[in-house]
């Protein structure tokens, strides 16, 4: 067993956290905010469903960042390939800050597709590493 995980789980719990919140102002968007009616017209177009998809990956890749170091910490992956499967784990939240951005600072959507990317590989590799692993001693 080794350390690598930990980060994953701490960062993974703080920014579930943070999206849960963002949630919160979602749910004021929708159902108390002047104009709300507007809002919810167009939640499924433009700017209102980038908000959504923010939200839902946000809480998606930080559940997964939970997983990933649980797994991590429990599992006998290898060293090396523990620190590669974290660190890309990590670099995932850059999928829903980069959907953020595109909403907020209107930037290009490079994030985005580097953090899917890097969570597939994470998770990808997460497989391969515990396929490889002698699980007959883990308790």
């Amino acid at each position: 067993m080794n350390g690598s995980g930990k980060l994953n789980i701490v960062v993974g719990l703080s920014i579930l956290a943070s999206f849960m919140l963002y949630g919160f102002i979602l749910i004021y968007l929708r159902d108390f905010a002047p104009g709300k009616e507007e809002w919810v017209a167009n939640s499924l177009i433009g700017d209102h469903f980038e908000a959504k998809l923010a939200h839902v990956h946000g809480n998606l890749f930080a559940v997964l960042n939970i997983m990933i170091g649980y797994l991590l910490l429990k599992l006998p992956v290898g060293r090396v390939s523990a620190k590669w499967i974290s660190w890309t784990g990590l670099l995932g939240l850059a999928m829903p800050v980069g959907i953020l951005s595109e909403l907020v600072l209107g930037l290009p959507p490079y994030l985005v597709l580097a953090g899917g990317i890097s969570m597939v590989i994470s998770v990808a590799w997460l497989a391969v590493g515990i396929a490889r692993a002698n699980l007959t001693s883990v308790q």
